[in-house]
């Protein structure tokens, strides 16, 4: 078995979620899942199939995204794997409904951080073992860090 780090390219610090399934259906249930919680969703999707002719699937509604998704999809090319990049949104809105669609096992992370994956390369094949997301903790958050932390949220609209 061989240990890689197959970092994620994100060039505009975008949201995605990568994750794990078990079944080409789903593609087409993630992009059900996106445009039914989010009216108007951007998103791409890719997501890695790990049998039969093993194509990488993609769907979405903002090409560049698609693009996006795809080419990390095959750096990655671990099976049954998927990566969703979304533009103008925050995984928080869509990530409750991904872990609800039934084919969806797993999801490693759910981030706009930089993104390191974790890939063990056997003579079968590829598969995630991990992911490092962002960077270690620099330290306690004081009285006044979470202050700024509350405000912030209020800032964006996700608390009153």
């Amino acid at each position: 078995m061989e240990l890689s780090l197959v970092p994620i390219k994100n060039p505009h610090a975008l949201n995605l979620i990568l994750g794990m399934s078990h079944f080409i259906k789903t593609v087409e249930d993630v992009h059900e899942a996106m445009v039914n919680t989010v009216p108007g969703a951007k998103f791409g999707l890719a997501f890695c199939e790990a049998s039969d002719v093993c194509l990488i699937r993609t769907t979405g509604t903002d090409p560049e995204l698609i693009e996006l998704a795809t080419e990390n999809a095959k750096a990655l090319s671990a099976g049954h794997s998927f990566i969703l990049f979304m533009r103008d949104m925050f995984p928080v809105n869509v990530v409750n409904t991904i872990q609800n669609v039934p084919e969806v096992v797993r999801l490693f992370c759910a981030t706009a951080n930089p993104v390191q994956v974790i890939v063990a390369q056997t003579d079968q094949g590829r598969g995630i073992l991990g992911v490092v997301d962002g960077f270690a903790s620099k330290g306690v958050e004081t009285e006044e860090d979470k202050e700024k932390r509350t405000k912030f949220l209020r800032m964006i609209g996700y608390k009153f």
